[in-house]
């Protein structure tokens, strides 16, 4: 191990900035509502364990092994994450609506393996932070563990933020303004990992 307290930083930094999976949280909190949002929280902090493991035990000798396979896996993520933010972009806040449902812990689960910014993310932790004469459970626990005490921390504080704002303009001409804004930078953030060398 190279250094908890780096590792920490780094963590909380990529966590907390916007990415695809804030956005999600962010939408979804100001559609639904905190409380209803919850299990989706859930299920996108422990979504992000779905990868840690395979890349602390192997899947980084597959990726120097077949490139390609990780660059279409890529881009198969970020169209995925470009179509959400379409629907995220007509959703509307106002209550009544549609009767639509809260996405549960299942749809939170698959947020981060499509994740091209989870990926870059978990991919750098273990590259500049770990050792590499470090066991590899030793060192994927770890990481494991500092990615999600950053999320079950920083997740809710972004669904709580969809929340509020939701408050102040659901139902106000400011409203679809708002859930484009919300699609926009969803798809920016896709997209600026994309081409920016990430994984």
């Amino acid at each position: 191990m190279t250094g908890l307290l780096p590792l920490i930083i780094f963590a909380a930094s990529q966590i907390g900035t916007p990415g695809p999976a804030n956005m999600a949280l962010l939408a979804t909190g100001a559609r639904f509502g905190f409380r209803r949002a919850l299990p989706f929280v859930a299920g996108v902090a422990l979504g992000k364990q779905l990868i840690i493991w395979p890349i602390g035990f192997g899947l980084m000798e597959l990726a120097e092994r077949a490139p390609w396979l990780f660059t279409t896996l890529k881009f198969v993520s970020a169209a995925y994450i470009i179509w959400l933010a379409w629907k995220v972009a007509n959703l509307r806040l106002t209550p009544g609506q549609g009767g639509a449902r809260a996405p549960g812990f299942a749809a939170g689960l698959i947020v981060h393996p499509l994740n091209p910014k989870a990926w870059a993310m978990i991919v750098g932790s273990f590259t500049a932070f770990i050792a590499p004469e470090t066991p590899a459970f030793a060192a994927t626990a770890t990481v494991a563990a500092v990615l999600l005490g950053c999320q079950i921390i920083l997740h809710p504080i972004w669904t709580l933020a969809g929340d509020r704002i939701a408050k102040t303009v659901a139902g106000t001409a400011a409203e679809p303004y708002l859930m484009w804004t919300l699609a926009a930078l969803t798809v920016a953030s896709v997209l600026f990992v994309l081409f920016s060398g990430g994984v």
